[in-house]
């Protein structure tokens, strides 16, 4: 491992020294190619880059302990010095795991009443709003794909393109089955309801190099859009439905005027939907290898608990319980997804370990 960590240090000064180069300016497609192999590579380099600093110290302070007036100093230089190279010892371990090439990436965030009718369809508008504002957190951008609103409010089904760095890696562990418990306020007897949404996660694809989606498998038909929109609506139709032959999904996209943009999102959200499919299909083969709590890609999976009587929220393949509900629903989402990160990185270690 060490000489895998000086080899990546090396490569952070080699990519410093082709950057100042003035052809490398020019050459934007190879500039940004470098500059992203940076970003990802310079977190580990630093890391050994401290931990080849802690070594030097230690052996400097393992050397003053023969100094009967350095000696007292000496050993609480050494427990640091130790505390501090596990410490990074750990931190190596986690930065050298295998990448998920999708990390990067944006997404498509699909959300889907289910159980619960129409409180069912309000907690799937609230959802919405808690991941809306989760992104503008973030500084990431999120553009309305598609969208079934429901007569009473929130949304029958809804999609939306979240744009931005890492997206993906952030909100790849909420895909799974939602419940909420609480009060409708049509309940006139105060009792507590229990309903749920379901979530999925798609990384967007790249439909030039990653999925092949042939004409021929597509079945595409125009209709005229419902609901708000006045005269354009009876007279235009905007809206498409495209049907992908071969795998039954389905896309409806009418939420723009041009019948050409609904036609463009159906098939980035259709593309998404088979990058999605094939990520699930290898979860599954990695499922039957070994189980892991977190990400399994099972969407009836029921993954987490909105208590809005208690104020809590549970997430159940963690055990982790946060009262702090309404600040969740707002878009505080930071606790959540770090400790579902580090749930996930601590499988994987495990893996390793047990591979090893």
């Amino acid at each position: 491992m060490h000489s895998r960590l000086e080899q990546l240090a090396f490569r952070v000064q080699e990519i410093d020294a082709l950057l100042a180069e003035p052809e490398i300016g020019q050459d934007m497609k190879r500039y940004t190619a470098l500059s992203r192999e940076r970003a990802e590579l310079e977190p580990v380099a630093a890391a050994f880059n401290a931990f080849v600093r802690a070594q030097t110290d230690l052996e400097q302070a393992k050397a003053l302990l023969d100094d009967p007036e350095m000696r007292e100093m000496a050993a609480d230089e050494l427990q640091q010095c130790r505390l501090k190279i596990e410490q990074l010892e750990a931190d190596l371990q986690v930065l050298l795991l295998p990448k998920d090439p999708d990390d990067s990436r944006s997404v498509f965030l699909e959300i889907r009443a289910g159980t619960g009718g129409d409180e069912s369809a309000l907690f799937c508008g609230d959802l919405l709003r808690m991941y809306s504002r989760f992104a503008e957190q973030k500084g990431w951008r999120t553009e309305l794909m598609s969208e079934s609103p429901a007569e009473l409010g929130g949304y029958k089904e809804v999609i939306v393109r979240i744009d931005g760095d890492g997206v993906y890696g952030q909100l790849k562990f909420e895909s799974g089955a939602h419940r909420v418990q609480r009060v409708p306020e049509t309940e006139s007897q105060g009792r507590i309801h229990t309903s749920a949404c379901t979530v999925a996660v798609m990384p967007e694809a790249d439909a030039q190099t990653e999925i092949n989606i042939s004409p021929s498998d597509l079945r595409i038909d125009t209709f005229r859009a419902s609901g708000a929109g006045g005269q354009h609506v009876n007279k235009t139709d905007s809206a498409v439905r495209i049907t992908h032959l071969p795998s039954g999904i389905v896309v409806e996209c009418q939420d723009d005027r041009s019948q050409h943009r609904n036609k463009d999102k159906a098939m980035q959200v259709l593309a998404a939907r088979l990058k999605d499919r094939q990520l699930t299909e290898q979860q599954s083969k990695q499922a039957a290898q070994r189980k892991s709590l977190v990400g399994s890609g099972d969407r009836s999976e029921r993954i987490r608990t909105y208590n809005f009587p208690q104020g809590r929220m549970t997430d159940h393949r963690i055990n982790l319980t946060l009262y702090k509900l309404q600040n969740i629903m707002e878009g505080d989402l930071n606790e959540l997804t770090a400790a579902l990160i580090a749930e996930h990185q601590a499988n994987e270690l495990a893996a390793l370990a047990d591979a090893t």
